[in-house]
């Protein structure tokens, strides 16, 4: 017999589970792990986590936890996007950045680009990129009025403009909107550096200029200094709202209507590896900077301008490849978040000035996403689900007590002095103590390193002028030790750590593992003393390795039996440090190793033990 559509009901005789039936399976799995909790709101609880701005992320969700009606696309508060059509016709703007000083080079690889899939051109000017003079050279045979130009030359931003601007007219064609990066304060935040545009008439004068050209903006509210910084995504987010509130005052103080002020204002923020956060994120900054356009008395202001940009601070330069997978999953985030226009950056970037093919890569990334994977066919695909709304909203909430706490402290001009960078440090600090014990994973750095790597030579990139704030890498204290120990190995043997591993391979493999791809993330390689429990066999094992540290590895049934008596060999053989992966006091042990511990503090020790020079 044929089934009807409507007669098929998947759900149909199951009685509908609530949350407290999900907690009470909850505290019965929970119970069985060992962990005791009374009841299931407990149980629940104990598996949520905070994030590093303070919103709790929960393990359940339903109907109950939606924060209310947040809208449609296109219209405030603008949190299912900025436009009812979508973020660009057919997908979002493909923006690449081009740093490299060479305007030769910089021509060949934008043309490249233009002619593959690149909708839009981010050029770095001035110190770090290009010299702004330079701009006749590499945008020849660019069509102006079809392909958007975002500027971003820091302390050269009027010239550059001016340059630019002159060029576009010189063609006898406007420019294709884009934007042309004026950001004194997110200049000062990098550099430390204070522009004349900071002036509201300066400011002014070059909105005036770009407003008569259809779609063409002056200002880029860019956040991703303070995300560069270690910062959190409200941080990042409350940051920005309070920089584009100063813009919004200078602006109207030089003379422009408050309308014309928010048509001339874009906001760049970093994606990131985690989708959600990085979708939740993008939602949360249109439902911001809603609220202060209502505040302003222009709630119809057409909704925020978003440039997405994958993060710099997470890219690696070790196992750079894997830099692959974190800004495919930073581009889906941000596009499924509603950006209108995103940057994948190369994955060599942390290398010196990419190549022909890490920019091909990075091109393909969109195509893959929006061609192949159909990520824009759907408005907000997120919307609606009770995490994404319910984390969209407490960012929201929590990037807006901060933005007031700015306020508070006369504006974001002021608070860059000392409250931005104490707030901003904090955050790193909690994050870098998660990476330094593992709880915040660098794949390819801090797990699962790989020490035979032969990774991609690149010519140096230019530096980028330094003096605001820090620039961290989550990946830095890592790849610094694995320079240390490279140094070491080109000038004799890699440095080695003794893994005793006692017992046969299904007794010691796990912690071996463990063991081998903890002080591996240092760069120092390991050797094992193979199967068996004969202490002096072993510690004949560990005097051929040549090395002066040793950790001891396998199940905690025989390390009762035979830790202490392996240490004593591994002692009397000259073993200057004892380790152990796992728990517990065994004689002759100096220091554990377990999941959770300082990874970075164990491989600081290690170096001090092993000689590796600094």
């Amino acid at each position: 017999m044929r089934v009807q559509p409507e007669e098929f009901r998947p759900a149909a005789g199951f009685t509908p589970a609530t949350r407290d039936d999900w907690g009470r399976l909850a505290v019965g799995v929970l119970r069985k792990s060992g962990v005791e909790v009374g009841s299931p709101e407990e149980a629940l609880a104990s598996m949520s986590f905070t994030t590093y701005d303070g919103v709790t992320v929960a393990p359940l969700y339903d109907a109950a936890d939606l924060p209310g009606d947040a809208g449609l696309p296109g219209f405030a508060p603008y949190v299912r996007g900025a436009r009812a059509a979508g973020a660009a016709p057919g997908g979002w703007d493909v923006r690449q950045r081009h740093a490299h000083p060479d305007p030769a080079a910089t021509r060949e690889a934008v043309l490249a680009d233009l002619e593959n899939g690149v909708t839009s051109l981010w050029l770095v000017l001035g110190d770090g990129g290009l010299d702004p003079a330079a701009l006749p050279q590499a945008l020849d045979g660019v069509y102006l009025d079809l392909a958007p130009v975002v500027l971003d030359a820091g302390a050269r931003t009027a010239e550059a403009a001016d340059v630019y601007l002159r060029l576009a007219a010189g063609l006898g064609a406007g420019p294709a909107g884009g934007n042309l990066g004026a950001d004194p304060l997110g200049l000062r935040a990098r550099t430390g550096v204070q522009t004349p545009l900071a002036e509201p008439a300066a400011l002014a004068a070059l909105a005036r200029r770009a407003a008569g050209y259809p779609g063409l903006r002056a200002i880029t509210v860019d956040a991703t200094p303070y995300h560069d910084a270690g910062g959190g995504d409200a941080d990042e987010l409350g940051c920005s709202i309070a920089t584009g509130v100063a813009y919004l005052r200078a602006l109207t103080d030089g003379g422009l209507t408050i309308e014309e002020a928010f048509g001339q204002i874009e906001f760049r923020y970093a994606a990131t590896a985690d989708q959600f956060l990085t979708i939740a994120k993008f939602r949360a900054a249109r439902r911001l900077w809603a609220r202060v356009a209502e505040a302003c008395g222009v709630p119809g202001h057409g909704g925020q301008v978003q440039h997405a940009v994958t993060s710099s601070a997470m890219m690696t330069a070790r196992d750079p490849w894997v830099n692959m997978l974190r800004t495919t999953l930073a581009c889906f985030g941000a596009g499924t978040g509603g950006a209108q226009a995103v940057t994948v950056q190369p994955f060599d970037a942390r290398l010196g000035l990419p190549d022909a093919f890490a920019r091909r890569i990075a091109r393909n990334t969109h195509s893959l996403l929006v061609e192949e994977a159909g990520v824009a066919h759907v408005l907000d695909p997120a919307g609606g689900s009770w995490y994404v709304e319910r984390l969209t909203a407490d960012l929201a909430e929590a990037a807006w007590a901060w933005f007031q706490d700015i306020e508070r402290a006369g504006g974001a001009a002021a608070a860059l002095d000392r409250l931005i960078p104490e707030r901003l440090a904090a955050t790193w600090a909690r994050r870098s103590r998660d990476i330094a014990h593992r709880a915040s994973p660098v794949t390819g750095v801090s797990e699962f390193p790989d020490l035979r790597e032969r990774r991609p030579v690149r010519p140096p990139a230019p530096e980028p002028a330094g003096g605001g704030l820090p620039r961290v890498r989550y990946a830095g204290a890592y790849e610094d030790l694995r320079d240390r120990a490279d140094r070491a190995a080109d000038a004799g043997p890699r440095p080695v750590v003794f893994l005793a591993t006692i017992g046969p391979v299904a007794a010691h493999t796990a912690r071996a593992s463990f063991a081998a791809n903890l002080f591996e993330a240092g760069g120092l390689a390991t050797v094992t003393a193979g199967p068996g429990t004969d202490p002096e066999a072993i510690a004949e094992a560990f005097a051929r390795s040549g090395t002066p540290v040793a950790c001891l590895c396998s199940g905690d049934k025989l390390y009762a039996e035979h830790a202490a008596p392996v240490a004593a060999a591994l002692r009397r053989a000259g073993a200057k440090k004892i380790w152990l992966a796992g728990k517990g006091e065994y004689d002759g042990v100096d220091a554990l190793l377990y999941a959770g511990c300082d990874a970075l503090g164990v491989l600081r020790a290690a170096f001090d033990d092993l000689g590796v020079a600094p």
